[in-house]
């Protein structure tokens, strides 16, 4: 028995632009956004499979960043370059294309084994657009052939145009928040290599050894007592702050 996918379910132009609206002006993350696109188009389009891709603003690659379908080992890692396979080409021509049968045989077609929605016959590749910029493309796909009419296409093309702009800003905070965990990593790495400096030259002075030597000496006794350099470098300036403080003079009165 052949699966058909469920059929679009009836969107009206207004509950439409109502669901988007909501969409865009909400506060969502990244995957969030995506998460709902998927669950827009599927109702809209009432597809078998739906996946969204996202330009990769660094290296300009399509990156495959969510799906209907189950895709772990794929999502994040299956990338094409701009206009590889209808999907890049979508992206490089900022059009839609919608193939009603024997998908797989159009020119620009670009088969990836790990997605069975390659083997279905037809589907409808969607620019995601803001200001003019591609962002990603949208992939609608059917098992079987089909008949798509111009409402639909043209619903399609709308959530594409209107939710362009929500996911760049989701992105972008996104890349933003990724930029503020480097700094702060960037941050912890500094001040634990300046800790270990300083235990370094401690263990110089308390042991006659060479840098070399101390730094060996740290970190072999951080292997072996399986705990990070840097708090075995705040154990040795606390003890030695203390010793420092225990043979001060007494202050005098």
């Amino acid at each position: 028995m052949v699966e058909v996918a469920p059929g679009p379910v009836p969107v009206s132009s207004v509950t439409l632009l109502h669901r988007i609206s909501s969409i865009v002006s909400s506060d969502l993350s990244l995957d969030e956004m995506l998460g709902e696109i998927l669950g827009l188009t599927v109702q809209v389009a009432g597809c078998d499979a739906c996946l969204v891709y996202l330009i990769d603003t660094v290296s300009g690659e399509i990156v495959l960043r969510a799906s209907q379908l189950p895709h772990a080992q794929a999502l994040g890692k299956l990338k094409m370059k701009m206009g590889e396979g209808v999907t890049g080409w979508v992206a490089e021509h900022k059009s839609v294309v919608a193939l009603g049968n024997n998908a797989g045989f159009d020119k620009r077609f670009k088969r990836f084994p790990s997605l069975i929605e390659d083997t279905y016959q037809a589907f409808v590749s969607v620019p995601l657009v803001t200001s003019g910029e591609i962002v990603g493309v949208v992939n609608v796909h059917f098992r079987a052939p089909q008949e798509f009419s111009t409402d639909l296409i043209a619903m399609l093309a709308f959530i594409g145009e209107q939710m362009g702009g929500a996911v760049a800003k989701s992105m972008l905070a996104e890349e933003n928040r990724r930029l503020q965990d480097e700094a702060q990593e960037m941050k912890r790495q500094l001040e634990a290599r300046k800790l270990v400096e300083r235990a370094k030259g401690i263990l110089m002075q308390r042991h006659g050894i060479s840098e070399e030597e101390a730094y060996l000496k740290l970190r072999n006794d951080s292997r072996r007592s399986r705990r990070a350099m840097r708090d075995l470098a705040e154990q040795i300036i606390t003890q030695e702050t203390k010793l420092r403080q225990k043979d001060a003079p007494p202050a005098a009165n």
